[in-house]
């Protein structure tokens, strides 16, 4: 065995010994920190449980609330384990017959079985994570309504901790599915540069679950607010989470299953796939550079990206519960205090971990090289929540644009939206090419060899460092907003709905945000994946060693990447309008044939509206999640009889990465704008509620809700399943 050639005795050399005892240090530390968050997180559920659930009223809205999400969740899931079944056995299939055996890699079946395994696996910690966080978000908003009839702050405290249950869960769990794998793996003798390879399919199977999560909950939350708005508001006249609408629970039941659970697999899908692409890398980093990693040292790097992470989730901790505000404060400057802390003690994680685990004898400043990347991650992260919030918030000039140009009805409205939406895609831009180029000469300059990429994997890292406490304050959007309509439902005073409407406006700001988060991650975790990918075909024997798409065929595969985006996006908003029509049509009907509902005298039938939805959501969300998974297998398997199938492949998940990236910004910022444009409107501006300009506001706010919470979202997903899919069946492409 190569010794080591660390001038000082570092605990990777510990890490090892302990190795050879069957579980290494450096494992043992993650596993740990990864309980503990699960049980900080348990710890959270218990408190926020132990709080009020306010009157027997609230209660009857609230439990129609879990048992409309809990019903939709197990039809969804029932629906996406059949999926998984299906797609488990074409892997298994795929590897163990049809793939052929590379080098000096384990035995086709082996791979097939670890393949299949760990796909299943991580189907089923994405899963739980997603049904964990959604069972403790549909009962803190009941108790988060009923803390605000004394407390703004105790609300808060409700509404941000049953969020950071979801938020621990997600990351807890992806680090916990890929140490335990990597464990595994490694007590049954596998070497452990080979491991990262043999478990792709965790990510794959994260992925897979992610994009039908994302897909079904963003369908069912904009059909069921879709046809809620456009009969409730604009045609009967009520208000919002008025009781007299037939789809207003539908509406409050959407918030959940799409903001909680569907971007909580999102984030999962993110971590889990990151974790596995930068380990594929630190292993290549480490044999391009075997005087500075031997042995143990190799080791060190590939777990770098595990143990990174594992910090991340205390600092979170920390930051969550240090969120507190005054009666008169402001709950938005709050979370952001809270936040801050969460990105220093990140950053001082990457610094100490980075000097820890990235020092060798032969590249001296290595490690403050890779630090400062895993710091411009974290910069990344920050610059993307205050860009998303000057597109998405009525202070700024691009929302005061749209709410401007209502004045002149619908189709000014429409125009300017979406001029703000295909603005808002430069910024973004400009800053991850900084972040990408920043990062990969960081590492490229730090005394070793072949380091780049590496530097760009830090960087991802970091930019999802904060992950959990971006995951917490995107669900307590959707708790604070259910908690608004439990209290308007349920008929409190006035004076507890302005407490409940200021934590909602805050949950808008912070939902907007978190989009805006994810798409950064998925931008940065693509390029790193896409890079893994490149490396594995090398590895599998292609010469591949750029993409050249002067080639006429790479060309098409990158044409078809892009319009792959457009496709999948036609799908998700026309997956939308159809589920939508189901809803107005039935509400129209019950207004219709009881006249009583309108008027106040009799209850509407709100589970019918709940079952259209939940059968119209499950119904659509397949054909745009088996285009997503089907494509690049058919590019693959298409170009491979032409002979460049590696190559069409690479450019076909380039130029989609790029096309999603912006496509993905375009919806999720413009839907966001017109959505703020209407809520500026509704302070009292151009006339305030029930105005023409304010009627213009919501036909544009309805236009860019299946933009801002279906295709926007799911793109996000689908960059990184395409990567994931590409890297698991590569070999089936050389």
């Amino acid at each position: 065995m190569l010794r080591s050639r660390f001038d000082h005795v570092s605990f990777t050399q510990t890490a090892h010994d302990c190795g050879d005892e069957g579980f290494p240090m450096l494992l043992i530390l993650v596993l740990v920190l990864s309980v503990i968050a699960l049980v900080v997180a348990a710890g959270l559920a218990r408190w926020v449980l132990k709080q009020d659930n306010g009157t027997p009223e609230m209660r009857v809205i609230s439990d129609a609330i879990q048992e409309g999400a809990e019903a939709f969740l197990r039809r969804q899931y029932k629906t996406i384990g059949i999926l998984s079944l299906v797609l488990g056995v074409l892997i298994y299939v795929l590897y163990a017959f049809f793939r052929k055996t590379h080098g000096d890699e384990p035995a086709a079946g082996t791979l097939a079985l670890t393949t299949t395994v760990s796909f299943f696996f991580g189907a089923l910690c994405s899963s739980v994570a997603g049904v964990i966080g959604m069972w403790v978000a549909v009962r803190s908003n009941v108790r988060a309504a009923s803390a605000a009839r004394s407390s703004l702050n105790r609300a808060l405290q409700i509404s941000l901790r049953g969020g950071a249950v979801s938020g621990l869960f997600v990351v807890a769990m992806s680090l916990l599915g890929v140490g335990g794998l990597y464990a595994i793996l490694e007590a049954l003798g596998f070497e452990p540069q080979r491991i990262p390879l043999m478990i792709v399919g965790y990510g794959f199977g994260a992925s897979f679950v992610a994009l039908f999560a994302q897909l079904g909950g963003g369908i069912y939350t904009k059909a069921a607010d879709v046809g809620a708005d456009l009969v409730g508001k604009v045609e009967a006249g009520i208000p919002e989470d008025d009781p007299r609408n037939p789809a207003v629970i539908a509406d409050l039941v959407g918030d959940n299953v799409g903001d909680c659970a569907g971007r909580g697999a999102d984030l999962f899908e993110s971590t889990a796939a990151e974790n596995i692409g930068a380990m594929i890398l630190g292993a290549g980093l480490a044999f391009a550079n075997p005087d500075a990693f031997s042995g143990p040292a190799i080791v060190a790097v590939m777990l770098f990206p595990l143990v990174v992470r594992a910090f991340g989730l205390i600092a979170s901790i920390v930051g969550i519960v240090s969120v507190s505000t005054k009666e008169d404060g402001d709950a938005m400057s709050a979370l952001n205090r809270g936040y801050a802390i969460t990105g220093v003690l990140a950053a001082a994680a990457f610094v100490a971990t980075s000097h820890w685990l990235l020092n060798p004898a032969t590249a001296p400043e290595a490690w403050w090289h890779f630090a400062i990347c895993g710091v411009i991650g974290i910069a990344t992260s920050v610059a993307f929540v205050y860009i998303t919030q000057y597109y998405t918030e009525y202070r700024y000039r691009p929302v005061k644009s749209i709410a401007a140009a209502s004045v002149t009805g619908p189709a000014t409205n429409i125009i300017a939206g979406f001029a703000v939406a295909m603005e808002c895609t430069a910024m973004p831009s400009f800053v991850i090419g900084l972040a990408i180029i920043a990062s990969y000469r960081l590492g490229a300059s730090s005394g070793l060899e072949h380091a780049g990429l590496f530097g760009t994997a830090v960087a991802t890292m970091g930019m999802l460092g904060t992950a959990a406490y971006i995951l917490a304050m995107d669900t307590f959007g959707p708790i604070t907003d259910n908690a608004g309509g439990i209290v308007e439902m349920s008929h409190q005073p006035e004076d507890i709905r302005k407490r409940t409407d200021r934590l909602d406006a805050v949950g808008n700001t912070t939902k907007a945000l978190t989009k805006g988060y994810a798409i950064g991650s998925a931008a940065l975790a693509a390029f790193l994946l896409f890079s893994a990918y490149l490396d594995e075909a090398r590895a599998l024997g292609s010469p591949i060693e750029s993409v050249d798409i002067s080639k006429p065929e790479i060309f098409v595969g990158g044409l078809l990447g892009a319009m792959l985006v457009f496709w999948f996006s036609a799908l998700a908003i026309g997956a939308v309008t159809r589920a939508a029509v189901s809803v107005i049509t039935e509400v129209r009907r019950q207004f219709k044939e009881d006249p009583g509902i309108l008027a106040g005298t009799s209850k509407p039938d709100y589970g019918r509206a709940v079952d259209l939805v939940t059968k119209g959501a499950l119904k659509e969300m397949v054909a745009p999640g088996l285009l997503a998974v089907g494509m690049p297998i058919a590019v693959g398997l298409g170009f491979k009889a032409l002979g460049v199938g590696a190559e069409a492949v690479a450019a076909f998940l380039m130029v989609g990465t790029i096309g999603g990236i912006l496509v993905a910004t375009m919806l999720n910022n413009g839907g966001g704008a017109w959505d703020n444009a209407k809520k500026f409107i509704e302070t009292g501006q151009y006339g305030g509620k029930g105005s023409d300009p304010h009627k213009a506001a919501v036909v544009g706010d309805t236009v860019g809700d299946p933009f801002k919470d279906t295709a926007g979202p799911s793109i996000h997903v689908l960059i990184k399943l395409l990567s994931t899919v590409t890297l698991v069946l590569a070999p089936l492409f050389v």
